[in-house]
């Protein structure tokens, strides 16, 4: 490289430095943090969050969801008033992604699960906020039947934690966006 392409190329940083500087600082005021105080934001996500009455999910998954999302929007184990309710609706399937070829069963499972949610105020009226959400979970079988029974309801104890996660980001950051 010589001399020349040298001293031509280090003005240029600072100068793209300060572009972006610029950039940033311009969009710097439109963004707050979802669960930001109530001072900072215009409603308080995190008291709707609390304010949200989970209705019975049928199933065994159901209840693994149901109890992760009732930890999920109150996990302090306060009392507060209900003021939305949020009914779940699930559809779970199991594929087979692999066979053995030797003895012709399946050495693998997927588990797919499909959570329809709707946000209701508690009086009833026009849904806040609905939704599907899916998560995936693999498991590996076995010739051991109770092994296999293990991984399948593991499976789908890691996609209620999943499936919770993703439904209790959404409806915040429905209450986010409203605020």
């Amino acid at each position: 490289m010589s001399s020349r392409n040298r001293a031509t190329r280090l003005p240029r940083a600072p100068w793209a430095c300060l572009a972006v500087l610029l950039m940033a600082s311009s969009v710097s005021g439109c963004i707050h943090p979802l669960y930001a105080p109530p001072e900072a934001a215009t409603g308080n996500v995190a008291a709707n969050l609390r304010a949200i009455a989970v209705e019975p999910i049928p199933d065994r998954i159901g209840h693994y969801l149901g109890n992760e999302l009732v930890f999920a929007f109150n996990g302090t184990g306060s009392q507060v008033q209900t003021r939305y309710r949020l009914l779940v609706g699930l559809r779970q399937a199991v594929q087979t992604p692999l066979i053995d070829t030797v003895t012709g069963h399946a050495s693998a499972g997927d588990l797919v699960v499909y959570a329809d949610y709707r946000l209701i105020p508690f009086e009833g009226g026009d849904p806040i906020t609905s939704g599907t959400a899916m998560a995936v979970a693999s498991y590996d079988r076995t010739s051991l039947r109770f092994a296999n029974l293990r991984a399948a309801r593991d499976a789908e104890i890691r996609n209620a934690r999943t499936l919770a996660e993703q439904i209790h980001t959404r409806i915040a950051a429905a209450f986010a966006a409203k605020g």
